[in-house]
């Protein structure tokens, strides 16, 4: 596996099957103890299995550096939300690791000790309040990423689009421009794959509004005309049933589409900003030019401008079980500041003042507002209880593998039946959790 898998639910099943494997709540312990000397072994475990044997022990290597004594060795996992919720149900889940995303805010302190008050850390970090509970952080992001699509230029540009489209009529008409003129496939799903999906719950800022995090578990029909998933969801729906995407969405192949797109067989995909880097190199493998791939912004603007979420990727945290806590949370905050990662990623650094990468300068010179939107504060926990209760996987890609099906014609129904079985869904587990 050798995508960054941002922000990856794996559906309400695996969460539910977390839940019922465990008890209680945040801890209620006090604040952890990381005291004691900087040395000994660590176990890392990591999502990027193609960095392992690479990058990361080159990282390891400064950090050994500069606390001798210390030697840092990485586990890769292959399926990491699957694995790794299984790991934390057994009690041994290494000394450092990405939170996955089957464990709820409210879980969090059974699993990973605190690193600090949410309010002292956002004054040095980015994303704090993603991996948050009770004013205590549990996981500092690896990086951070926009939400957009990466797009072929070229292949646009053939098609006679040179700017990203504004609104959802002019993306499927430039699509259908790109089909009819181009012969690429105009938008590719990995819909096989299945996590890709997940990136079309992560255009919550189209709006331009901040509080959409707080006031969205509060909607107790989200799939109406004029809110954000019936925007983002109709969009998928609409690009689907015009057949602009690959010809049979049961065989996608995650890393054979990314040389497709690098070479213009394919002309867009929605994704994180982790994916430039990704595509260009594998348009440099292939021959073709890197700087064809570019980043555009959903099209949506409000106010006359777009905007586009940034969040963190998977956040790291420190074992609740690690019996060197002090090196573990050095290896963390070093990691963060000092290794470099983010930069070498092209992602946006966690630590407030570094600056923005090249791809995502790019971005910005599209107009767009880049937003960071805090987590839910007085509705805290109640989107996931929701997801749980109405089994609707916002963070997966169940819900919206049916999507595709519907609108590609193997399986009953339309955009408007299936949205109003999503709302009521949704709306009879929102009374539940909201009353």
């Amino acid at each position: 596996m050798a995508d960054r898998r941002t922000l990856i639910g794996i559906g309400a099943a695996a969460v539910l099957a977390l839940v019922t494997g465990c008890t209680g709540g945040a801890t209620e312990e006090g604040p952890a103890d990381f005291s004691g000397e900087i040395t000994g072994a660590i176990t890392v475990l990591t999502n990027r299995t193609d960095l392992a044997t690479t990058a990361l022990p080159e990282y390891a290597k400064k950090f050994q550096a500069k606390y001798p004594g210390t030697t840092v060795s990485f586990e890769p996992v292959t399926n990491y939300e699957g694995d790794v919720t299984t790991q934390l149900s057994s009690g041994e889940y290494g000394d450092v690791l990405l939170i996955p995303n089957t464990v709820a805010v409210d879980q969090l302190g059974q699993f990973f000790e605190p690193l600090g008050a949410t309010a002292d850390l956002k004054a040095k970090y980015r994303f704090v309040d993603e991996k948050a509970y009770d004013g205590q952080v549990y996981g500092l992001s690896i990086g951070g990423v926009a939400n957009g699509f990466v797009v072929n230029t070229k292949v646009w540009a053939q098609a006679g689009i040179t700017a990203p489209p504004t609104t959802p009529e002019e993306f499927v008409a430039g699509l259908t421009a790109v089909k009819d003129k181009t012969g690429a496939i105009p938008f590719y799903t990995n819909y096989k794959d299945g996590w890709p999906l997940s990136f079309w719950n992560s255009q919550r800022a189209i709006f331009g509004k901040a509080d959409a995090n707080e006031t969205f578990p509060a909607d107790a029909s989200p799939w109406q005309p004029g809110k954000v998933q019936y925007v983002t969801d109709g969009l998928l729906f609409d690009i689907v049933t015009n057949k602009l995407i690959e010809p049979d969405p049961l065989t996608t192949n995650w890393e054979g589409s990314k040389p497709m797109l690098g070479t213009g067989k394919v002309a867009s995909m929605l994704l994180g900003s982790w994916a430039i880097p990704q595509m260009k190199d594998a348009a440099t493998a292939a021959g073709a030019n890197p700087d064809d791939i570019a980043f555009w912004p959903f099209p949506w603007q409000t106010g006359g401008k777009f905007h586009a979420r940034i969040e963190g990727d998977y956040k790291a945290a420190v074992s609740k079980t690690s019996e060197n806590k002090a090196t573990a949370k050095a290896w963390l905050e070093w990691f963060v500041n000092e290794s470099g990662f983010s930069a070498d990623q092209q992602a946006i650094p966690p630590a407030i003042g570094q600056e923005l990468p090249a791809a995502l300068k790019d971005f910005q010179a599209t107009g767009v507002e880049l937003m960071e939107l805090p987590a839910a504060v007085a509705n805290s926990g109640k989107e996931d209880q929701i997801i749980k209760t109405s089994e609707i996987d916002l963070t997966g890609n169940i819900y919206r593998q049916k999507l595709v099906d519907i609108a590609r014609g193997a399986a009953k129904g339309d955009k408007e039946s299936y949205f109003a079985e999503l709302n009521k869904r949704w709306g009879e587990a929102q009374s539940q959790v909201m009353k």
